[in-house]
């Protein structure tokens, strides 16, 4: 079974890569006859106009689009707390994070045939089938049992309150939230963290974070992260399961319902969502590993003095722009 399952992993994600890139922009050269022939007609028109009349009307269409682009950023700012176009649409060295962008891509797309195929029907069916308040207990199942792994490499980074946070929250919620399906803990005071990881901890004892990887089935990954998911697998509870069945059950259960958490979440996705994903994966490690903390805060005295006075004025505008635009 190893060597068949390593042999899968290999082989899938090659047969991949002569595939067509279903996100890609369709050039004008291979769009159908009749789009091709209002494409032209359209740029004859254009080209029998006179040039005032193409200033202007490009002026008008620019100020148009600007102002289009305005009010959907500001809508979207309004609607979830941030602009995902000012959010990852900056500039990124893309050589150095992502050095193996065409074999990762030719990954993602088979991950994103297969969830398109197997795992998404049925996220959205259990959305579907599922009571709303079974959804949140079976969340609130799966989400005790990492409070182990949690307080694990929260001691491994010399986390000590949080890591105790994290053990009283497993032990209340173990018991009297009766396996966890109630989060009794967060109304005595211990408040759920965003995770830690031994890809975090492996962070912060100073490992770098290599470059961006895809891999097949498991999704995006830094080569600092790889080893880190392995630790992780071993140290949740569920690998203590002697009866191998029954392990893959609350295995491919978590699966379930972790893709289920993100199908709101994915509608936000629009272009190309390679690049999307890989921003917002990066992103999101960056800040988990510093603790929701900017990586320049520590030097920049100009952006303390400025955060201690909005909190003084009791800011809300600061204070929502700190928050985590990727939590669910």
């Amino acid at each position: 079974m190893p060597s068949l399952t390593l042999s899968i992993l290999l082989v899938l994600p090659l047969a991949a890569l002569g595939q067509d890139d279903p996100f890609a922009e369709v050039p004008p050269e291979n769009l159908p006859v009749d789009e091709q022939s209002t494409t032209s007609d359209g740029e004859g028109g254009a080209a029998e106009a006179g040039a005032g009349e193409t200033e202007a009307a490009s002026g008008e269409e620019g100020e148009t689009a600007s102002a289009a682009s305005g009010d959907a950023g500001g809508s979207l700012e309004e609607e979830y707390g941030f602009d995902p176009a000012a959010e990852f649409g900056g500039e990124q060295d893309t050589a150095s994070q992502d050095p193996w962008e065409d074999v990762n891509r030719a990954i993602f797309r088979f991950n994103d045939t297969a969830d398109r195929w197997f795992l998404k029907p049925l996220a959205v069916t259990y959305r579907e089938v599922t009571p709303v308040f079974m959804q949140h207990g079976v969340s609130n199942f799966y989400g005790n049992l990492l409070e182990i792994t949690n307080s694990l490499n929260s001691a491994l980074q010399w986390k000590w309150g949080q890591a105790g946070n994290d053990a009283g929250r497993f032990l209340i919620n173990s018991t009297v939230g009766v396996v966890g399906l109630f989060d009794v803990a967060q109304h005595w005071g211990l408040d759920p963290n965003d995770g830690e990881d031994f890809g975090q901890t492996l962070a912060v004892w100073g490992v770098p974070a290599g470059p961006y990887v895809v891999l097949p089935f498991l999704g995006p990954y830094t080569v600092r992260d790889v080893p880190g998911g392995w630790v992780d697998f071993y140290t949740n509870p569920m690998v203590l399961i002697d009866h191998d069945p029954t392990q893959f059950a609350f295995r491919f259960g978590d699966l379930v319902q972790t893709r289920a958490s993100y199908l709101k979440t994915e509608s936000l996705l629009q272009g190309d969502r390679y690049v999307l994903l890989r921003d917002a994966y990066l992103q999101r490690r960056e800040f988990l590993i510093n603790d929701g903390a900017s990586s320049t805060d520590s030097d920049d005295d100009f952006a303390a003095e400025e955060e201690a006075e909005s909190e003084d004025a009791g800011d809300e505008a600061e204070v929502d722009s700190e928050a985590d635009p990727f939590a669910f």
